[in-house]
């Protein structure tokens, strides 16, 4: 077998490990999760043996639907954590949508790599014209592929994953929630105390300006206080 073929076949085979890991640790079964990503329950059962592979937006979709961080369903050393209930993602229309949104960004690494579909197939084994229906968004793109061609393109993973919508906005909570416990106790209540908030929004808006704007403020703050 190929060597490419080979990372991928593998590949896909923890991912499937870890797929399987995080349904029974969030207590789901097969054809609640295969309905959660709007998929056959054969299908499912595929990705959680390794003969297939879901996509980025599917793992997305599972990860919100099993309440753990995404990258715990690539990465095993990410920590488990108690699930919680949060409304159900309409998988049906969402997915095409971050299938199309993942094709454009990856044509657009693919744009300033300078490479070809030809180079990248000889590179990753693909075939070019497959290369051409992720880009469309019109096949879904294999996670391990997609770690694969992310990577000979020479970009991030992170910058491909979801930002803006549903499952992007509950990341961005759950990581916030992560920094928050990190910190000192005291800052925690400083934090929470709703007298406070005036502070917090005022730098909330500071930490928004310019470095120039920044220095006039602390330079009128001086003159003031001397």
């Amino acid at each position: 077998m190929d060597q490419s073929l080979q990372t991928l076949s593998l590949r896909a085979r923890e991912i499937g490990v870890m797929l399987a890991a995080a349904r029974l640790s969030a207590g789901k079964g097969v054809r609640e999760s295969a309905e959660a990503i709007a998929v056959s329950e054969d299908t499912y059962l595929a990705y959680e043996q390794g003969v297939k592979s879901p996509s980025l937006p599917e793992l997305e979709i599972l990860a919100y639907y099993f309440d753990v961080p995404l990258e715990r369903l690539w990465e095993e050393e990410t920590p488990a954590e108690e699930p919680h209930s949060r409304p159900a993602l309409d998988a049906a229309r969402l997915l095409p949508l971050r299938h199309r949104i993942l094709g454009a960004s990856l044509r657009q690494l693919r744009s300033n790599s300078g490479k070809t579909f030809e180079q990248i197939s000889a590179e990753t084994g693909i075939p070019a014209d497959r290369l051409q229906r992720y880009e469309l968004g019109a096949t879904p793109i294999p996670f391990p592929e997609l770690e694969m061609l992310v990577s000979v393109l020479g970009g991030h993973l992170e910058a491909h994953i979801d930002q803006r919508g549903p499952v992007g906005i509950w990341r961005k909570q759950q990581q916030a929630v992560e920094q928050f416990m990190k910190m000192p106790v005291e800052l925690q209540e400083f934090i929470t105390k709703p007298v406070n908030l005036p502070y917090l929004q005022l730098a909330q808006r500071l930490s928004g300006l310019p470095v120039e704007r920044l220095r006039a403020i602390a330079e009128g703050l001086l003159e003031i206080t001397f």
